[in-house]
């Protein structure tokens, strides 16, 4: 018994020593040191910490509480040096301190490990650091949207002055923020900027968005502008690269926003207005005429949509088909997978034999160099069909209706992406009147088409312009049928129950949104969720709603609807999915309920969705 006693006698004398030692060195070193024990708890400080806080007493608080920093990041520090290890820096007391850290244990007892944080002051480095960020130089593109079309919906008079009005607000806009600014051409202007004012541009979340838009015009639309800011590179040309990308990135999103490229990060900001509709149909013309000569040129030419395709997909490119079948060329669908909501019209297109529809192996075994791809209603390499065959055909070409996300397709040979659009299959409808002489559709092909619009409509309720009925108008006389239009759209009486359950089940937050949750999982996941969000919005008070469920794949699909004062395309584009300000889809990983727990954090974040208790 003495022997023991005596034992840890010695053990305590040498903790007792290593720790008089540790506590000795804190106070003679030169700058900011103090003692942590595993549970973040401070342990002892040395008299330099009041050089990082302005008071006394800091023994007994918890570390990371008091400086902000994670366990994670502290544990960091203690790595040798690899491409992971990364230096913490903090800012207390208006002066900058790297935090390096050293693990000091008893080799008696490892228990009593504790882990010695040390404060090294770099605030000149810093304050370097910041001056030479603040001066660094950035391009910013600001461009009128839909330039043209204010013109022809103004008199003579009005024509001139709208012009000048939008260059004194922008011009006023850029001397506030010291920035040079010159005309690109009549709509377009180029400002160099700081670094410095750029980011007070981006903590008043671009408000020139806001003074612009409330610009009075003769039209019944209100002005918008485009703005691409490009900085973080290191020289002036990678700048303008992605000023200019980061404009036509807005402009294809729908305009009335800004885009900021920071290097290999983008940032939204804005995108309050739906797209408006472009009355020339002179670009459906041009793209009908330069799509004719790709079509001609290819050996045979594939065509896809995105993976597990809805209607609208599938309409556009059996349109596609078509078109290609007319000029003669050899042409493929690819369709790998596909979902109930689809089976009718597809089945329909098998039986016929009119289409040869094959997987994405086939086609990867099939395509070659001298091969055209067009790719419908999608954008991006990610959601595409068969994302290999852009790799392999020598020309690609884009027609989609989604506002442009930073991951499109990038060198395309043809794009046509017009976000005011109701559906690809509405561009596709035009490009197949301008590009036949006579009609080349049949019946089915064109109940496909309209499929494809009313789906994407919600029976032509939103995102509907002249140009939609225009389009529909068109496919009504080449034979399509109202009523077989509505047979596509028929679902079984498992999926009828399991939409009213959720209606019935529905959350209606405080702040005009409507979330909802389908129970268990359907092959009609996609189609079924945006009927119950599209239900949810003849709801008084509800501006947006969110229906989920799972599909047969075990993934969360979300479909996503508003009125257009709540931009659910920005909200959803954080689950990795995308659409338009009114109507947007996406699918994840996570259940549905943490989905749900994410997005209320979301809301409470944006002070224009904070939840308002009742």
């Amino acid at each position: 018994m003495d022997t023991i006693e005596r034992k840890e006698n010695i053990s305590s004398t040498n903790t007792n020593i290593i720790a008089s030692n540790n506590n000795n060195k804190m106070n003679n070193l030169p700058f900011a040191a103090c003692k942590v024990d595993e549970d973040g708890i401070i342990e002892s400080a040395n008299p330099m910490m009041t050089q990082v806080f302005a008071y006394e007493g800091i023994t007994g608080a918890n570390f990371f509480a008091l400086t902000g920093v994670k366990l994670s990041e502290l544990l960091n520090l203690n790595k040798e040096e690899t491409s992971e290890k990364k230096e913490k820096v903090i800012q207390r007391n208006e002066r900058y301190f790297s935090l390096n850290i050293e693990i000091v244990s008893c080799k008696k007892n490892a228990e009593n490990s504790k882990t010695i944080v040390y404060f090294i002051d770099v605030t000149e480095r810093e304050e370097l650091r910041k001056l030479n960020q603040d001066k660094q130089l950035c391009l910013m593109y600001v461009s009128i949207d839909n330039y043209d079309e204010l013109l022809s919906s103004n008199s003579e008079d009005g024509r001139m002055a709208l012009p000048v009005k939008v260059g004194k607000v922008v011009r006023k806009w850029a001397e506030k923020y010291r920035a040079s600014i010159e005309n690109v051409n009549e709509y377009t202007y180029q400002l160099a900027i700081y670094r410095k004012n750029v980011e007070e541009i981006i903590e008043t979340k671009f408000k020139i968005l806001d003074e612009v838009r409330e610009i009075e015009t003769n039209s019944d639309f209100p002005i918008s502008l485009s703005i691409g800011v490009g900085m973080g590179a290191e020289n002036p040309n990678d700048i303008l690269e992605l000023a200019s990308a980061a404009k036509d990135l807005a402009m294809g999103r729908g305009g009335d926003q800004a885009v900021v490229k920071n290097g290999d990060r983008t940032v939204y900001y804005g995108g309050t207005l739906q797209s408006v509709e472009k009355n020339n149909k002179g670009k459906s013309r041009v793209i009908a005429h330069a799509l004719k000569n790709l079509i001609s040129e290819a050996e045979s030419v594939f065509i896809m949509g995105h993976k597990w395709p809805d209607m609208d997909s599938f309409g556009s490119a059996i349109g596609a088909y078509k078109l290609v079948r007319y000029l003669g060329k050899d042409a493929r669908l690819v369709v790998e997978e596909y979902n109930e909501a689809l089976q009718v019209v597809y089945d329909q297109a098998v039986n016929s034999e009119d289409y040869k529809i094959i997987g994405r192996e086939k086609a990867k075994e099939l395509c070659t160099g001298s091969d055209l791809v067009i790719v419908v209603d999608t954008s991006r390499p990610s959601l595409i069909e068969c994302p290999e065959l852009i790799d392999i055909a020598g020309k690609v070409v884009v027609i989609d209706h989604h506002r442009l996300s930073d991951d499109a397709l990038r060198d395309t040979t043809l794009s046509y992406i017009e976000s005011y659009a109701s559906s690809a299959s509405e561009l596709m409808t035009e490009i197949i009147q301008y590009s036949a002489p006579k009609r080349i559709i049949n019946k089915f092909e064109a109940e496909a088409l309209l499929a494809g619009m009313t789906v994407d409509t919600n029976s032509f309720s939103i995102k509907t312009g002249v140009r939609t009925f225009e389009a529909a108008s068109w496919l009504k006389r080449v034979g399509a049928d109202t009523t077989e239009v509505k047979r596509f759209f028929q679902t079984d009486v498992t999926a009828f129950q399991v939409k009213s359950e959720a209606l019935a089940n529905a959350e209606y937050l405080g702040n005009g949104i409507a979330i909802s949750i389908s129970e268990g999982f359907s092959t009609e996941a996609q189609i079924i969720n945006a009927q119950v969000a599209d239900a949810l919005l003849s709801v008084k008070g509800v501006k947006a709603a969110f229906a989920l469920g799972k599909n047969d794949r075990h993934k969360t699909v979300i479909s996503g609807r508003s009125l257009g004062e709540i931009n659910v395309q920005v909200i959803l584009e954080k689950f990795g999915g995308g659409g338009h300000l009114t109507s947007a889809g996406a699918q994840v990983d996570d259940a549905p309920e943490e989905v749900v727990k994410q997005l209320k954090e979301y809301f409470e974040s944006d002070s224009k969705l904070k939840i308002k208790e009742d």
